[in-house]
């Protein structure tokens, strides 16, 4: 990793940046473009690496949804000490995200090794791409006809019963190529939230795991050899191209169903088995 040279850490961040938050699965994405530039995709250290440009994402939702983490930081402490402030929808909101959190925190780090070795087989991501679609378009298929019973679900009736099954589906975007996002949204989706709201709460569920993931790696691992000029270049393209990526999400979901992104996933995950049969492409 200490060869990797600037126009790579400008690549990777603008892949993380563009991928971490749009239902398409940034490890599948990351995984890919790190292959194509002949890096070792299971060494420590480009694992490392990975999730520490994650720390330039997570960074944007801190700025784009500040007035929102506020809000509801506030919320839920006035709902710790007065009957009254529990009764606004904010202070559920809160305890769902908090609920919807430990879940893939507490399998992530159980199973820890498995994702950084042999979870990264290029094998798995175009599987996770491919499987993960179909759970896609059923949750698109179950909205569409809450939509039409008009029994869609905002973001005022969000509770912790929520939030504890979209942090366990969360769990299954530890396998390359889910998504995290893409397993959130659907999650929502499910439970009838409509999509503006699901996204939201997604966004809202990847600032304490993916804050988590970066701060673990860099504490976690031997950092010397990474470059401290090409990671800080990484994450700070990792910023700046998330933040436009929420923005362009957020409107694109408020009047479009997330089919766009399940036939992309399906082109590149049956793209990636063919490249994987023909040998232009190493699993590991």
């Amino acid at each position: 990793m200490s060869d990797l040279t600037y126009l790579q850490s400008v690549i990777l961040g603008v892949v993380e940046g563009l991928t971490e938050f749009l239902p398409v699965s940034s490890t599948a994405h990351l995984t890919i473009t790190e292959k194509l530039m002949g890096l070792e995709v299971d060494a420590p250290e480009v694992t490392a690496y990975t999730a520490i440009i994650q720390l330039g994402a997570i960074a944007a939702t801190f700025v784009y949804f500040f007035r929102d983490i506020v809000r509801l930081v506030a919320s839920w402490a006035r709902g710790l000490i007065s009957p009254e402030a529990r009764e606004h929808h904010d202070y559920w909101l809160a305890w769902a995200v908090i609920v919807g959190s430990i879940p893939v925190a507490v399998v992530g780090f159980a199973l820890r090794e498995l994702i950084a070795g042999p979870l990264r087989s290029l094998w798995v991501v175009a599987a996770g791409l491919i499987l993960w679609s179909g759970v896609m378009w059923l949750a698109e298929s179950r909205h569409a006809k809450l939509v039409s019973e008009q029994r869609e679900r905002g973001e005022g009736t969000v509770g912790v019963r929520d939030g504890l099954v979209i942090g366990l589906v969360q769990c299954f975007a530890l396998v390359p190529g889910v998504s995290r996002s893409g397993a959130t949204i659907s999650a929502g989706l499910f439970r009838g939230i409509d999509r503006v709201t699901a996204t939201r709460l997604s966004f809202f569920l990847a600032i304490p795991a993916l804050t988590a993931a970066g701060l673990y790696e860099a504490v976690s691992t031997d950092l010397s050899n990474l470059g401290t000029g090409q990671m800080a270049v990484g994450v700070v393209v990792a910023f700046g191209v998330a933040y436009a990526s929420i923005a362009w999400l957020l409107r694109f979901v408020a009047t479009n169903t997330l089919m766009p992104f399940v036939w992309y996933r399906v082109a590149l995950g049956a793209a990636l088995v063919v490249a994987l049969t023909t040998g232009v492409l190493a699993a590991t």
